[in-house]
């Protein structure tokens, strides 16, 4: 690893602190070094909040020690005017002259224009280190802007004879069946804090009753989703209890809100039903979904090979009859162990 790698990986470092929290902005980490000393280091919390290049100048005390100093960021400085100034600006208004970019910014409001800033106000700019890297720490933000599509994430808890759920009928309670240890229900909450969104079909929000929170783990909770094509969810039920900004993706024209939480988006569930889904979530500007369940739902992305990773949760438990699992036919890229339970992670 070479000393610009060296100072890129602490930027991809600093930038994963921001993991759940900067949406619809990009995850950056910046540092400030001289004679291969940090003087300075920041990262981006939260949309309208300063930047990691802002940030990073601002922690460094002796001001006059900027001009020989060089600034390495994880991703391209912009150079338009949003919620804070440009950070190309900055950058050149206080004369760091030195500039190492992991890479370009794929937003068309600033791809390629930071670095000719920096460039024509006379900057030595060095563009692509660890950029694979770079790229993979948004890949949330790299697929929205260049599919014009959420990151997609399939998440679901097996048996380890491979069902999902015990059989219903209308005798049966409406609460889960837990298949998972609380281990793993944990990590699953954390997922959710990480992602913007997460959705559920119509059979999984009438058996469970789900509140699709992270009530275990620390953080935002995701925008909820629910297919609900005739509106068969009892406004009752915690879907519908606005206490969440919600989803609900109907057939039904017209429909009279009980919250203002609560919104109601028309698709065509006689069409392709995923690319609709995605359609809806790029409308909103929602770059990730977590798609929670159920069978049909998750089988459905699947089918359509529209989905980016999937994290199966196998527990230690039997049901011997019941309702199958979706199936994934390529082998896991990872296995990781939760205590009794495996997980397997996906990535298409």
């Amino acid at each position: 690893m070479n000393i610009h790698e060296k100072y890129i990986n602490r930027c991809i470092e600093l930038a994963k602190n921001g993991l759940g929290t900067t949406y619809p902005n990009p995850m950056v980490g910046s540092v400030i070094v001289l004679n291969d000393t940090i003087i300075g280091e920041g990262w981006h919390r939260k949309a309208g909040e300063p930047h990691a290049e802002v940030i990073a100048i601002r922690s460094v005390k002796d001001k006059s020690l900027l001009k020989d100093a060089t600034i390495y960021v994880s991703l391209e400085p912009c150079s338009h005017f949003g919620k804070t100034p440009p950070c190309a600006h900055l950058i050149v208004e206080n004369k760091i002259k030195n500039v190492v970019i992991g890479t370009i910014d794929i937003n068309s409001k600033v791809s390629g224009r930071g670095v000719e800033y920096l460039k024509r106000n006379g900057c030595n700019v060095i563009v692509g280190v660890l950029e694979k890297e770079c790229e993979q720490l948004n890949k949330r933000f790299f697929i929205f802007h260049n599919k014009k599509r959420p990151f997609i994430i399939l998440k679901w808890a097996e048996t380890s004879d491979g069902f999902i759920d015990k059989l219903r009928d209308k005798s049966s309670e409406n609460i889960p069946n837990w298949i998972s240890n609380i281990y793993s229900q944990q990590f699953a909450h954390k997922m959710r804090s990480e992602e913007q969104a997460i959705l559920v079909g119509t059979k999984t929000a009438l058996n469970d009753n789900p509140s699709l929170n992270c009530r275990n783990w620390f953080g935002e909770n995701p925008i909820r989703l629910v297919l609900d094509r005739t509106l068969k969810i009892p406004s009752n039920y915690n879907l519908l209890d606005g206490s969440v900004k919600t989803i609900v993706l109907t057939e039904k024209e017209n429909v009279k809100k009980q919250h203002e939480n609560v919104l109601f988006e028309i698709i065509d569930f006689t069409d392709n039903i995923p690319r609709q889904i995605c359609g809806v979530l790029y409308k909103h500007e929602i770059q990730s979904v977590i798609i929670e369940g159920g069978t049909q739902t998750l089988r459905s992305f699947i089918d359509e090979k529209l989905w980016d990773e999937a994290f199966i949760f196998v527990g230690n438990i039997l049901f011997k009859n019941g309702l199958k699992s979706p199936e994934i036919k390529n082998a896991p890229t990872e296995i990781q162990k939760i205590f009794d339970d495996t997980l397997k992670i996906y990535r298409n």
